[in-house]
C-alpha cells in the first residue's frame, strides 16, 4: 500500500519500541567507533546515513516498517556521530594530570545535560531555521534521499538499498586497520624528511582508510583548504623556523616536529579562533532574525498555529520538565566535581551557579550558530573545533576572574583546579553545540520523509542518553590501550602509538596559558594574522568566482593537524572531485540533461556508502584491538599482543601500506564509475519530488 506520508492524517508506527532498542544499540556502536576516531585524528563522521542503512537492513523483516520509523532510528543514532565531540575537550582532564580515568556518572551526565540541552535549545529554531529557511542542509537532504530510496526498494525485488556498500567497506576497512594496527604487516603512514634551504621539512603520506572515505564525504573545497594549511606550515614555517631555531642536538626529523608541535601548531589554533570567531559575527544577523521568528511563533495562541502533524514541536509544559531535570542534573554534576577540593561553601555555590550560567547562555548562543552552520554546509564541516577554542577561553577567563578574586591561584592545586574547572565547564558547552549541530540537520530529513517533529526531538533526546552511556567506558579503554598524547597510564607504553587527542590538547595548553601567563602567545597571534588573511581571500573568491571558496577553519586545521592523518583527507577529496566530474559528464551523454543529475547521484551514491563503510569499519576495528591490548596488558602481556611482524619489517611495511591505499583509490573509482543507472527508479523519485513541490 503507498501512503501519503506528508498527510496530516496519516497514522504509521513511527516512534516505536523496537526503533527505539535498535536505535540505542546503534548509537552505542557509532559512538564508541566515533571516540576512537576522534582522539586519533581529531575528525569524527556523522552517523545518520549508516545508522538509516542499517535500520532499513534491519526493520524491512517486520512487514509494518515504514520510512518514519527508519527516520526515527537514524534521528535517535545521529547523536553518535555529533555528542562524541565531547572527546574534543574532556580529555584534557587527564592531560592535565587532575584526572586518572574517567569517572562514568560525572562523564555520564556531564554528556546527558549537555546533549538533551542541545535538543531543547534548537526547539524554537526548527520553524525559522528549517521550515522558513532556503538552507541547503546537504547531509539532512542526503539522509532523507537514502530513506526514500530505501522505502522504494523495499517493495522492488532486486533494488539495492546500499547495504552491501555499507558492509564490504566496513569489512574491507577492518581488515586493512587489523593488519596496520594489530599484526603490524602494514604502515599507516610515511614521511620523506629533506632540506628546505637551510631548513627541514616533510613530504608526507598517510595509508588510513577511514580518513579517505572522510576526504570523499567532505568536498574538494575543504580538502584544497586543508592542504594550502598543510603548505603553509610545512612549506612555509616549518623549515623557516627550523632554519633561524637551535637544534638541540636531537635528529632532524625529531627537531623538525619538536618545533611544530610547540610553535607552528599554535599558529593553526590561532587561525583556527579567528575563523571561528568571524563565522559567528557572520551568522549574527540571521540568529536574530531567526530568534525573532522562534518568539512570534511561541506567542501566538493555539487556534493561529500551525497544527498540522508535520509542525508540531514538543509541549511547552514538557520542555519545561526536561529543562528542570537538565538543571538538577548540572548542578550534581557541577557540585560532584566541585565538591573534591578544600575550598569554603559560598565558593562553591559561586562556582556551580557560574558552571551553569555559562553552560546554560554560551550554551544557546553556540546552539544557534552550530545548527545554522550544519544547515548552510553541512554537520561534518561545522565549526564545532572553533566552538570550543571560544568556549574554553570565555570559561577560561570567568573562572579566573573568580580565581583570582577568592586566591585560589595561592597554590599549584588551585591553579591545576581552576584549569581542570574551565575544561570541565566546556564541554558541556561543545555538548551542546554538537548535538545542536545535528538536530536540524535531522529535523530537515524529516520534514522531507514527512515525520512528525516532537517524535524526533524525544528520538534525539533517547539517543542523547544512549551515546553518554557508552563515553565513559570506550574513552577509559582507549585510554589505558593507548594512553593520550602526554598522558600515559603506564610508564612502559609507547608514546609514538598514543592516540593525539589534538582539539583536547589544543583546549587544555589555551587553558594553561591563560591561568599560568606561560604560554607564548605570539604564536597564535601570527596564526590570527594568517586567520585574517585567510578569510580576505575566501571573500574575494566568492565574490569574483562561481564556484571557489577556501574555508578558513578547514586551513587552520591543515596547519594544526598532523599532514600523515591529514593528506588520505586531501587524497580521497580529490579522487571525489574527478570522479565527480567523469560521472556527471558521462551522465549527460548517456541519459540526457533531464536525468543527468540522477544518474550521477545513482553513481555517486555507492562511493558515498562505501566511503562510510570505510569510516565506520576502521573505527569499529580500532575499538576492538584497544580491548584485545587491554586484556593482554591487564594480564602482564605485550602492548601490541596480535604484532606478527617486528621493527625490521617497518620499510615493507610502509611500501604495502602505500599499495593497498593506491588500490583502494582505484577500487572507490572503479565501483562508482561501474554503476549502472536505473532509468525506472529516477524517474519515480523525480515524480515523488514534483508531487511534493506542487503540494
Amino acid at each position: 500500500m503507498k501512503h501519503d506520508f506528508m498527510s496530516h492524517e496519516l497514522r504509521l508506527p513511527e516512534l516505536t519500541l523496537r526503533g527505539m532498542l535498535l536505535g540505542i544499540l546503534i548509537t552505542i556502536v557509532f559512538t564508541a567507533s566515533n571516540v576512537y576516531l576522534g582522539l586519533k585524528v581529531g575528525l569524527t563522521f556523522s552517523s545518520s546515513i549508516p545508522a538509516a542503512i542499517i535500520s532499513m537492513a534491519i526493520l524491512r523483516f517486520f512487514k509494518d516498517s515504514n520510512v518514519l520509523e527508519n527516520n526515527m532510528v537514524q534521528t535517535q543514532a545521529s547523536a553518535a556521530g555529533t555528542l562524541s565531540a565531547v572527546i574534543f575537550v574532556l580529555p584534557g582532564l587527564l592531560m592535565l594530570g587532575y584526572w586518572q580515568g574517567f569517572p562514568f556518572w560525572q562523564t555520564f551526565l556531564l554528556c546527558t545535560c549537555g546533549g538533551c540541552l542541545g535538543v531543547l535549545f534548537t526547539i524554537p529554531l526548527r520553524r525559522a531555521m528549517v521550515v522558513n529557511s532556503d538552507l541547503p542542509y546537504p547531509e539532512g537532504r542526503a539522509a532523507a534521499e537514502i530513506l526514500k530510496v530505501g522505502s522504494h526498494s523495499a517493495t522492488n525485488a532486486g533494488k539495492s538499498s546500499g547495504m552491501k556498500e555499507i558492509v564490504s567497506g566496513g569489512v574491507v576497512a577492518g581488515l586493512i586497520n587489523l593488519c596496520t594496527s594489530g599484526f603490524h604487516a602494514l604502515a599507516d603512514s610515511a614521511s620523506f624528511w629533506f632540506q628546505a634551504g637551510k631548513g627541514i621539512t616533510q613530504f608526507p603520506l598517510g595509508f588510513s582508510t577511514a580518513l579517505l572515505g572522510a576526504g570523499y564525504l567532505i568536498g574538494i573545497a575543504s580538502g584544497i583548504a586543508i592542504l594550502v594549511g598543510m603548505i603553509i606550515a610545512w612549506g612555509g614555517f616549518v623549515p623557516y623556523l627550523t632554519s633561524v631555531l637551535p637544534m638541540d642536538g636531537d635528529s632532524t626529523t625529531k627537531f623538525a616536529m619538536g618545533v611544530w608541535k610547540s610553535k607552528v601548531r599554535f599558529i593553526g589554533a590561532g587561525t583556527i579562533a579567528i575563523a571561528a570567531i568571524w563565522t559567528l559575527i557572520k551568522l549574527v544577523k540571521p540568529i536574530v532574525e531567526g530568534m525573532k521568528i522562534s518568539v512570534h511563533n511561541m506567542g501566538m495562541s493555539g487556534d493561529e498555529r500551525i497544527t498540522h502533524r508535520m509542525d508540531t514541536d514538543m509541549k511547552a509544559s514538557t520542555i519545561a520538565v526536561v529543562f528542570l531535570a537538565i538543571m538538577i542534573g548540572l548542578i550534581f554534576t557541577f557540585y560532584s566535581f566541585v565538591s573534591a577540593v578544600d575550598i569554603s561553601s559560598s565558593l562553591m555555590i559561586i562556582l556551580i551557579i557560574c558552571g551553569v550560567i555559562i553552560s546554560v547562555c554560551v550554551g544557546f548562543f553556540v546552539a544557534a550558530a552550530c545548527g545554522y552552520m550544519a544547515g548552510l554546509i553541512g554537520t561534518s564541516a561545522s565549526p564545532i573545533s572553533g566552538i570550543g577554542i571560544i568556549g574554553i577561553i570565555i570559561s577560561s577567563l570567568v573562572v579566573y576572574a573568580i580565581a583570582s578574586a577568592n586566591h585560589l591561584f595561592a597554590t599549584q592545586a588551585g591553579v591545576d583546579f581552576a584549569t581542570a574547572l574551565a575544561i570541565f565547564m566546556t564541554s558541556v558547552v561543545v555538548s551542546i553545540a554538537a548535538i545542536s549541530n545535528d538536530n536540524l540537520q535531522d529535523l530537515k530529513t524529516g520534514q522531507l520523509v514527512g515525520a512528525t517533529p516532537w517524535k524526533q526531538q524525544v528520538a534525539l533526546l533517547i539517543g542523547s542518553v544512549a551515546g553518554s552511556l557508552a563515553i565513559a567506558p570506550v574513552l577509559n579503554l582507549l585510554y589505558q590501550a593507548y594512553g593520550f598524547t602526554g598522558a600515559m597510564p603506564r610508564a612502559s607504553m609507547d608514546p609514538s602509538q598514543a592516540l593525539s587527542a589534538p582539539q583536547a590538547t589544543l583546549m587544555t595548553t589555551i587553558a594553561q596559558g591563560i591561568f599560568s601567563d606561560s604560554m607564548d602567545w605570539s604564536y597564535i597571534l601570527i596564526g590570527v594574522g594568517v586567520g585574517v588573511v585567510v578569510i580576505l581571500v575566501d571573500l574575494i573568491l566568492k565574490n569574483t568566482t562561481a564556484s571557489l571558496t577556501l574555508p578558513p577553519l578547514a586551513v587552520g586545521m591543515g596547519i594544526y593537524l598532523p599532514p600523515s592523518l591529514e593528506m588520505p583527507l586531501v587524497m580521497g577529496s580529490v579522487l571525489s572531485f574527478f570522479v565527480g566530474r567523469y560521472i556527471l559528464q558521462r551522465a549527460k551523454e548517456r541519459s540526457g540533461e533531464v536525468l543527468a543529475e540522477e544518474d550521477a547521484e545513482q553513481c555517486n551514491r555507492r562511493g558515498v556508502l562505501f566511503s562510510s563503510g570505510l569510516i565506520v569499519g576502521e573505527s569499529l576495528m580500532g575499538v576492538i584491538i584497544a580491548v584485545i591490548i587491554v586484556f593482554s596488558v591487564t594480564s602482564g602481556g605485550s602492548d601490541a599482543p596480535l604484532a606478527i611482524f617486528g621493527d625490521d619489517f617497518a620499510d615493507t611495511s610502509k611500501w604495502l601500506g602505500l599499495i593497498v591505499f593506491v588500490l583502494m583509490m582505484v577500487y572507490i573509482a572503479r565501483l562508482v564509475i561501474t554503476t549502472k543507472f536505473d532509468k525506472e527508479q529516477a524517474l519515480a523519485i523525480l515524480a515523488e519530488r514534483k508531487a511534493n513541490e506542487n503540494k
